[in-house]
């Protein structure tokens, strides 16, 4: 028999409402615009690591739970609006366990004519009031990609081999085999293994300078091609936000979605349609821009020290 009662007490909820309304006081202060974005897409999506959760109607029709507001806000952006914000519910499929749920709470934002140093300073702040703990920002470490690589594991990311990757992580033939030579998934795989658990458990850690390879959404580096203006920022080992200083070219983004639908189509994954109208927002002029997604619950994870995300939410619609 399915429990109906809520999987986290009330004051959970209290946490979590003061949480938010610490976020969006940040945003109010800084003169960010609150906006709302559709849930349903016709289109799912390129990023080989994220599949969405298809949602069909009773007349035959098709369409796509969003798995995250990034393309409608940029498309916001190039029709002329300011810096803006959304904390909206996200779906992902095959997300779920202890720390990941199919639908979660996302904030995401943008900020006009800012780069990597200044989103990066943003998103701290943002942290750490939404923790309502500003001595974090006296406590930051910050490291580039390739830096954090070669000080925590040995590893230069640029000339390491698969096989130097996979020893790194202690891999037996069965996860080398189901791995093979996916070099990005084994850096994610040395990233969050080896290196991340040598981070301050009680403080914030900046990795940036994500190499090309992994840069999304991001604009390659100015100074290096090599690497990209992508960041993530840390709690512990815990990962609570990814930004970006936005590509901006249509060109090089059609190029991106072909690439990834491409690794889509190879390791078995469903393929679709790319999303045409940001392409079209992008060659109307999207403007110099940085982006960052973090997780509610990862965040309130954070504040509440918990592993579990069913300690943050009202129902995990586990069973």
């Amino acid at each position: 028999m399915s429990d109906w009662r809520p999987s986290s007490p009330v004051t959970a909820a209290r946490r979590r409402a003061a949480l938010l309304e610490r976020a969006r006081g940040y945003f109010a202060r800084e003169d960010v615009l609150a906006v709302d974005t559709p849930t349903l897409g016709e289109t799912a999506g390129t990023d080989p690591n994220i599949d969405a959760l298809a949602v069909h109607t009773i007349s035959g029709e098709q369409f796509f739970l969003h798995t995250s507001p990034e393309f409608c806000m940029k498309r916001l952006l190039a029709d002329g609006y300011p810096d803006i914000y959304s904390i909206c519910r996200v779906y992902r499929d095959s997300e779920s366990g202890r720390q990941h749920l199919a639908e979660f709470t996302m904030i995401e934002w943008y900020r006009l004519g800012f780069g990597l140093a200044d989103i990066i300073h943003d998103t701290t702040r943002l942290i750490a009031d939404c923790l309502d703990k500003p001595s974090l920002l006296e406590s930051t470490d910050t490291y580039n990609y390739r830096d954090a690589f070669l000080q925590f594991a040995n590893i230069d990311v640029l000339d390491a081999t698969d096989a130097e990757l996979a020893a790194c992580t202690n891999a037996d033939s069965e996860l080398r085999t189901v791995m093979g030579d996916d070099r990005d998934g084994w850096l994610d795989l040395v990233l969050a293994t080896v290196i991340a658990p040598q981070f301050a458990a009680d403080g914030l850690t900046v990795l940036q300078h994500y190499p090309a390879s992994m840069a999304a959404l991001a604009r390659r580096c100015p100074l290096d091609a090599r690497f990209a203006d992508r960041f993530e920022v840390f709690m512990g080992q815990r990962e609570l936000a990814n930004g970006y200083v936005e590509l901006t070219d249509a060109d090089e983004q059609r190029q991106r979605f072909a690439r990834e639908t491409e690794k889509r189509r190879q390791a078995g994954r469903d393929t679709g349609p790319i999303d045409e109208c940001l392409l079209q927002a992008l060659d109307s002029g999207l403007p110099d821009c940085a982006g960052v997604a973090v997780g509610v619950e990862r965040l309130q994870m954070t504040l509440d020290r918990t592993d579990d995300i069913g300690d943050v939410v009202t129902f995990t619609n586990r069973r």
